[in-house]
């Protein structure tokens, strides 16, 4: 795993200059290093913030504990560095803000890989035969594993061995017991210590494993791994058991082993040989297995060991397969609403970026109409004549007219619209037009990043803030603002340009 780090400091506060307020950081050189399964801790706070008060923020999604106090606290886990790779470097981004400012650092973390010892469970006991070059492969028992996959060695432990025993380090163990080392075996079964060491760090644990001895011509011994008689899972869950086969008079007696179910939609192929004592259960139900949605299958299965003289052994699990949603389906679904709801919200930002365009022509319009128009108000009786005030015939000085007297009034004409709306009403459908657009463009970019990926779109509350962005498409002063109800965009509907609008829209995944 390789994660990318850039560096910044960004203080996005109106007015404010950034190098006013910094994070302190611990002065130690290494203390950005740390090892898988080690705790990293520190108080981070803003230095030079005299009275002001800050909460402070992760703005990725990680397993660090940073509160709103500053307080920073991770324990890297063990599968973050492979033993290859040695170390890998994370970057995450700390937030202080608070009304007026806001500090990111984003800070650079090395991660150091820690070599964990080898794992030894609980062995099988082992049974041994007379006169027989008993064998067994330690290093094919799952119980034995190193939890960083280093490859491991085994070695013996001077003392703990019967004589004429041997521990390859390979892993496997032979021993012929004598009559007398047989004698002696009946009376009480033996414990055999050994060590098992990973390369190349060669970190050791000691583990040990029992020998008893067989007299009678037993039938073969079955462990299921896990031992539950009821294993429970959905549709979607590998179904996965580990079968050990021993038997008694020696392993090589073991002839034949299988399983029957009382359902036949289960392959014999999903059990698998590994080798004569180990065999694995392995298979998927899918989402096609159960018609129904919410219902429960319970399946049983019956493994069952035979050896050379015919003796069985078998032993019964319950499988309970629940109904499972189709989590790919299912993600698709979440994907296409939250494309569309943040494709509709584009729509309209285009639009009444548009139409901010046309009101400020309007009132650019209306101003200018101002210093040249006047209205005249006249009130006739019986009018002689009128002065040629308004008279384009330059040659005329004289107007005629009915007998009487004339009232006329001149007053300047308020800023409009051809439509005759004024001044005041183009302001204010111009500020419904800029508040509406500005608190879709907040609550776009909020939706996108919160959801920006597809397991937060799993979560309910995904549903509910769709609502709560589909209220702000609506809003109820959109109709002050008259928009055309056939207008179509001219930007297409692409994730690129929504990406344009919203720098959080993430289609990974669901790339067009």
């Amino acid at each position: 795993m390789r994660l990318s780090l850039v560096a910044l400091l960004i203080c996005i506060a109106p007015h404010v200059i950034a190098q006013e307020f910094v994070f302190n950081l611990p002065q130690l050189e290494s203390w950005y290093e740390v090892a898988e399964g080690d705790t990293l801790s520190y108080q981070f706070e803003i230095i030079n913030r005299d009275t002001v008060d800050f909460q402070y923020r992760l703005s990725h999604d990680t397993n660090i504990t940073f509160d709103s106090t500053g307080y920073f606290r991770w324990i890297p886990d063990y599968d973050m560095v492979s033993r290859v790779e040695e170390s890998t470097q994370i970057s995450v981004l700390l937030e202080a803000f608070n009304q007026d400012h806001k500090i990111s650092k984003e800070l650079q973390f090395t991660v150091l890989h820690k070599n964990r010892p080898p794992i030894i469970e609980s062995l099988p006991v082992f049974y041994v035969k007379q006169y027989t070059t008993n064998e067994f492969n330690l290093n094919q028992l799952d119980q034995i594993k190193d939890p960083d996959e280093d490859p491991i060695v085994f070695k013996e432990i001077p003392g703990s061995m019967p004589q004429g025993a041997s521990l390859s380090a390979l892993g496997t163990f032979k021993w012929q017991p004598s009559r007398l080392q047989f004698r002696q075996l009946s009376k009480a079964s033996i414990s055999v210590e050994f060590i098992v060491q990973d390369q190349p760090e060669k970190t050791e644990t000691k583990g040990s494993f029992e020998i008893a001895p067989t007299q009678l011509d037993l039938p073969p011994e079955i462990l299921i791994v896990p031992s539950d008689s009821i294993i429970s899972g959905s549709e979607d869950d590998v179904i996965n058991l580990s079968l050990y086969i021993t038997d008694p008079n020696g392993d090589d007696n073991i002839m034949d082993v299988g399983f029957v179910s009382n359902n036949a939609e289960i392959p014999k192929e999903a059990l698998i040989k590994n080798t004569d004592t180990q065999w694995e259960f392995k298979w998927t139900p899918g989402y096609d297995f159960l018609d129904e949605t919410g219902k429960t299958d319970t399946i049983a299965l019956t493994f069952f060991a035979i050896d050379k003289t015919r003796k069985e052994n078998d032993k019964t699990v319950f499988l309970s397969i629940k109904d499972a949603e189709n989590i790919e389906k299912k993600d698709e679904r979440l994907f296409a609403k939250y494309r569309l709801i943040l494709l509709r919200t584009m729509n309209l930002i285009d639009q009444l970026d548009e139409n901010q365009k046309k009101l400020n022509k309007q009132l650019k319009k209306a101003k200018k109409g101002k210093k040249n128009r006047a209205i005249v108000n006249a009130s006739l009786g019986a009018v002689t004549g009128v002065s040629p005030l308004f008279i384009k015939d330059d040659s005329k000085d004289y107007v005629t007219g009915i007998g009487g007297t004339a009232v006329l009034t001149l007053g300047t004409l308020e800023a409009t619209e051809v439509m005759g709306r004024s001044k005041d009403d183009i302001l204010d459908r111009l500020k419904i037009n800029i508040d509406i657009r500005n608190k879709l463009q907040e609550e776009g970019d909020r939706f996108a990043r919160k959801y920006a990926l597809k397991t937060k779109r799993r979560n309910t509350e995904f549903n509910t803030d769709i609502d709560k962005l589909k209220l702000e498409l609506n809003n109820k002063k959109l109709i002050l603002l008259e928009l055309p109800a056939d207008w179509e965009n001219s930007r297409n509907p692409t994730d690129k340009n929504l990406r344009k609008t919203f720098p959080d829209f993430n289609n990974e995944g669901f790339e067009e």
